[in-house]
């Protein structure tokens, strides 16, 4: 991908552009390429490939922004059950201080994991727990969380999970636009690789017309 080296992938696709459109529009570029192979006919298989390469490359670029909305609502939603579990959890731990077998069963005992599996596995045992047992909502309203509340966190647990779910099949949809980007800009990158060397040759004496075509000449 000789072009691409120095160039962004818009950069490029923008080149490729202006290079196309000239090779067709100034009368003597267009003779002196077509003399060489480059006729309007094979300029147009160039043409069908940019407008190819450019379809791919702008979905991947929507695939990339899903992708990001994705993860900036799965952070948001995450960092609010993670507030709210936190205050949760220290207000039981000072309910259940006396209690060790209450506080296994909601799993406040110990540190609390920072892998998002095993945080999220502990957080659902807290509300699951809470919400089938009388008792324990009993001493929990004491430090003011309500069965609304459990019921109303426990569905943020669910929102998240729906959420990360959201997040990682765009995430791979993404991966695989990607993909699909990559292997068009590798046939894109090599179709403009040979159009440049030959224009190089055609237009050998002819400087200025070579870099209407995007090609830099030292001087």
């Amino acid at each position: 991908m000789v072009t691409k080296k120095t160039l962004s992938e818009a950069e490029a696709l923008e080149q490729y552009r202006v290079s196309l459109d000239n090779v067709e529009i100034q009368p003597e570029i267009a003779t002196t390429m077509a003399e060489f192979g480059y006729d309007s006919t094979v300029v147009a298989e160039g043409k069908t490939l940019l407008t190819e390469t450019r379809q791919v490359f702008d979905f991947n670029e929507t695939e990339d922004d899903e992708t990001s909305d994705a993860y900036a609502a799965f952070k948001l939603l995450k960092a609010s059950l993670a507030e709210t579990y936190r205050m949760h959890r220290k207000k039981a731990k000072v309910i259940f201080r006396n209690d060790p077998k209450t506080m296994d069963k909601l799993a406040v005992s110990g540190s609390l994991s920072k892998a998002y599996i095993k945080w999220l596995e502990t957080v659902k045992k807290f509300y699951s727990v809470a919400l089938k047992d009388n008792k324990i909502q009993g001493k929990l309203v004491r430090l003011k969380i309500t069965a609304d509340d459990l019921t109303a966190t426990n569905t943020m647990i669910s929102d998240l999970e729906a959420a990360r779910a959201e997040y990682l099949r765009e995430k791979g949809e993404s991966q695989d636009a990607t993909k699909a980007k990559d292997a068009a800009f590798e046939k894109m990158d090599d179709w403009m690789s040979e159009f440049y060397a030959v224009a190089k040759i055609a237009l050998e004496d002819k400087p200025q017309l070579l870099e209407s075509l995007g090609v830099f000449v030292r001087s």
